[in-house]
């Protein structure tokens, strides 16, 4: 099972389907520009693994490495998904891993991720990769 890194337009069409199907807020119109800009100017990168037929990214993550005060030197992962007909075959897992492993090539701190309340399943695989719940992630909405 192959991870592909993602950073050229082409790439990003290739993770379209699997990006919109999980960021419905996002313009699809608007999805190649963004993520490009993201890449060049956010130290955004991306990485999936392909479909069996290798006509799209069956799963998909998105994530930056950034430095905080409360955390040092760490990776932030922004976007995990994996396709519904996909799910079960460990590709979730095998992404987690994929950045685990940059992370420690690059000798960063740690690896954090937020996930939403209801995402049970998504949960345990956290847990089951040594991941903890750290803390609380407060919002404020400013525009909507």
């Amino acid at each position: 099972m192959d991870i592909l890194s993602l950073d050229t337009p082409a790439d990003i069409e290739f993770a379209r389907e699997a990006i919109l199907q999980f960021r419905t807020n996002l313009n699809p119109d608007d999805l190649v520009q963004q993520v490009s800009e993201m890449i060049k100017s956010g130290g955004f990168e991306l990485a999936c693994i392909a479909s069996e037929d290798g006509s799209k990214a069956a799963a998909f993550i998105g994530f930056r490495a950034i430095d905080m005060l409360r955390t040092g030197k760490m990776i932030y992962i922004d976007d995990l998904f994996t396709l519904p007909e996909y799910r079960g075959r460990g590709y979730a897992g095998k992404l987690l891993e994929y950045v685990d492993n940059l992370a420690m090539e690059r000798d960063l701190n740690s690896v954090h991720l937020d996930s939403g309340f209801p995402l049970h399943p998504a949960h345990r695989l956290y847990l089951n990769s040594g991941y903890f719940l750290a803390c609380h992630h407060f919002t404020k909405i400013m525009k909507a």
